[in-house]
């Protein structure tokens, strides 16, 4: 029998793909524009409203620039579920209006996306067509292209799936699509800061998350790329105030906002360094998996580095986080559906086995986010608890 001697007085965190710890220098910034620069950015009589209107301007313009659009063309919102809603449901009154009821997405969205499909489809008389994507987790253009129909509204697809880690080709996708009437929606919650240069393709609408980047819970964009002079047709889904461009209305969260432009920055700056260690993360931790029995979900040529889906022959994913809960903070697939023990939808729309796809394992760091992580440890555990361990 194997001997278990690994223990930790932390728990190491290897679940960033749920959220990421905010940055120092982000919660310096956060805590500064909560207690010291404090105005609201509406107010108009005094430095205190004119310091913070400046500031979101600024943190708006460097925003805009990380995925090449107009400073005016990113909106704020309170994270990527906010802006997936304005996203789909926003477009629906243009969909009405001309005839244009059909939507194409992925069986493998974000639950945020297909929620507010499913809406459409249900109360609102919209036809999605959902793609399923096959054992590789990856969606083509092909098969996308396949669906458009002279009616179809809009696609949305994910660029970094949360579970599998699979980037799916919205570059190629937006570039398709700007040849036809049908606009793109991506959400980029996983992606954002991470796949960089796929975002400045010719994407209409774009959602992003700032605590998976090191910024606080509660912030986001969503960005209305023009194509040319011609705003995407979005209709707002709340009101009052007129904040946002009439489309997400509210006092402007300045710390929030503050703190995602200082996270942006500090993820730009280190973007090769991030890209490196998570790489190397990852063959560390796949060479030491070895010696279990384990099969990758996902396709290993099209991934982020820092995501890493996989099933255990023969053993029960929660088993296995009872049993390493106090070492190491992993998940079974996203953070907002983790409370259910059903398979998940993302291996299931793979096509994968139930058992494979009720016991996916997802591990996701950052590099500086791992303290106390026994690789090694954690290995011998696996190996101990799967079906006829030595």
């Amino acid at each position: 029998m194997i001997a278990l001697g690994w223990v930790s007085a932390v728990v190491a965190y290897l679940d960033v793909a749920a959220t990421t710890r905010v940055e120092p220098r982000v919660a310096d910034v956060v805590l500064h524009w909560m207690t010291e620069d404090f105005g609201n950015a509406g107010s108009r009589t005094h430095e205190y409203g004119a310091r913070a209107k400046k500031a979101v301007q600024e943190a708006r313009a460097f925003l805009a620039g990380t995925v090449g659009v107009r400073t005016e063309e990113v909106i704020f919102t309170s994270g990527a579920t906010e802006s997936n809603n304005i996203a789909l449901l926003g477009m629906a009154p243009y969909g009405e209006k001309h005839g244009r009821k059909h939507i194409i997405a992925s069986a493998i969205e974000h639950k945020a996306v297909i929620e507010p499909l499913l809406h459409l489809q249900e109360k609102q008389g919209f036809e999605v067509d959902f793609l399923e994507p096959g054992p590789s987790g990856r969606i083509s253009t092909e098969a996308v292209l396949e669906k458009l129909r002279p009616d179809t509204l809009l696609v949305s697809l994910m660029h970094v799936n949360n579970e599998t880690g699979v980037i799916q080709p919205v570059a190629e996708l937006a570039e398709k699509l700007q040849r036809t009437p049908t606009y793109l929606h991506v959400d980029a919650a996983q992606g954002y800061a991470k796949v960089p240069e796929d975002l400045k393709a010719p994407i209409d609408l774009i959602s992003i998350s700032g605590h998976k980047i090191g910024a606080p819970k509660g912030i986001g964009v969503l960005v209305t790329r023009r194509r040319g002079w011609d705003k995407v047709p979005l209709e707002p889904i709340m009101f009052g105030g007129g904040q946002e461009r009439k489309l997400r209305p509210g006092t402007l969260p300045v710390p929030l906002i503050m703190g995602l432009y200082e996270a942006a920055k500090v993820f730009q700056e280190n973007w090769s360094r991030w890209e490196r260690d998570a790489k190397e993360m990852r063959e560390r931790l796949l060479a030491v998996l070895e010696r279990t029995r384990f099969q990758i979900n996902g396709d290993t040529d099209h991934t982020v580095p820092h995501i890493l889906n996989v099933t255990f022959d023969g053993l029960n994913a929660e088993a296995l986080i009872v049993r390493i809960k106090d070492q190491v903070a992993v998940a079974t697939g996203s953070a907002c559906t983790s409370a259910s023990y059903t398979p998940s939808h993302v291996l299931t729309a793979m096509g994968l086995p139930e058992e494979v796809a009720t016991n996916g394992l997802r591990f996701s760091w950052f590099p500086g986010q791992v303290s106390g992580f026994d690789p090694e440890g954690l290995a011998e555990t696996i190996a101990y608890m799967q079906p006829d361990a030595p």
